[in-house]
């Protein structure tokens, strides 16, 4: 993929989202950077401003190693926090506070970050934690607590969240 199909991969899906762009303009663009460490000497400027304007004026936290595939798209995104380790699949929707991240154990260790599969849907409220996995073509609803897996085609509720319904592929 050339550096301009890259920086805007995520254009399409955020159509009429102004911030839902620059955010995901600016993270790619970040990604870019972090791929080397003489591009992160050099574009060190960038990286602070990234992580100022980013996780401080807009209050979104996507650290630029972070996985996330393309057709990202994030909606209102106040509140917004990716752990690093986290991996989002394809065409994957975020809503504003959202929280996807590890979990402490009692031994003070920490779990794995959740993997997400492709064409999920996320909504407002949802704390995703722990080693997780959510399953492709997912619907989680708004206040969702994910502290298990979560099967392909579902629509999961709750807290905890539970699999409502299985959806029927068209």
């Amino acid at each position: 993929m050339n550096l301009f199909a890259y920086l805007f991969q995520d254009w399409k899906s955020n159509r009429k989202n102004i911030k839902g762009r620059l955010v995901l303009f600016l993270f790619r663009l970040a990604q870019i950077i972090n791929r080397s460490m003489v591009s992160k000497i050099i574009f060190f400027p960038y990286l602070v401003f990234y992580q100022f304007f980013v996780e401080w004026v807009l209050g979104i936290e996507m650290p630029r190693k972070l996985t996330a595939g393309k057709g990202l798209i994030i909606y209102h995104g106040q509140a917004l926090v990716v752990n690093q380790g986290a991996v989002i699949g394809q065409n994957c929707v975020l809503r504003n506070s959202v929280t996807i991240g590890h979990k402490k154990l009692a031994d003070g260790s920490f779990t794995k970050s959740p993997q997400i599969g492709n064409n999920v849907d996320i909504g407002a409220n949802v704390c995703i934690i722990g080693d997780v996995i959510i399953g492709n073509n997912v619907i989680i609803g708004a206040g969702a607590v994910v502290i298990s897996n979560i099967p392909d085609n579902s629509i999961a509720v709750g807290n905890p969240a539970r699999v409502l319904d299985k959806k029927t592929i068209v």
